[in-house]
């Protein structure tokens, strides 16, 4: 199960890399949709408050802050790093005690949390897809099923 996971975790970077460095490529200079940069952004710190969540660490960031394009390949690194670690040191049925952006308290797996969050960012990518289209530019093909084609 855990390598089934890792599949998925890195498809999920794979695709999120390839976000990033459309939106360095020089075609994209002046065009990036706003939008589409907040979205990536929120994939970056869901995925860092989660990884914080489940090595019970105080959360830094703001599920919605921006970064500037050129950051976003260092955090989207390191957020993998982390999660790749806590999958591969951690049991997937440890039970995650926390509290969300509202102060609730809840509980989940790892498992679930670490499908959570995968599933997470494909839907933002999606989003991310259509702003793209909106303003003209070609979006990254990310399903699943393409990426298995080449890896």
């Amino acid at each position: 199960m855990k390598d089934y996971f890792k599949e998925l975790l890195e498809y999920s970077h794979y695709y999120n890399l390839e976000i990033i460095k459309k939106f360095n490529d020089g075609d994209l200079e002046f065009m990036i949709p706003e939008r589409a940069i907040k979205l990536l952004s929120h994939i970056l710190n869901a995925q860092n408050i989660w990884n914080n969540r489940v090595m019970e660490k105080e959360d830094k960031v703001n599920v919605w802050q921006n970064y500037e394009v050129d950051k976003m390949k260092s955090i989207e690194i390191k957020n993998f790093k982390e999660t790749l670690d806590i999958l591969e040191n951690e049991d997937l049925d440890r039970i995650v005690k926390y509290k969300n952006s509202k102060g609730e308290r809840y509980q989940n797996s790892l498992r679930d949390i670490i499908f959570h969050v995968v599933n997470h960012s494909t839907y933002h990518r999606g989003q991310i897809a259509t702003e793209f289209r909106k303003e003209g530019i070609d979006p990254i093909v990310s399903d699943f099923v393409y990426y298995k084609l080449d890896n």
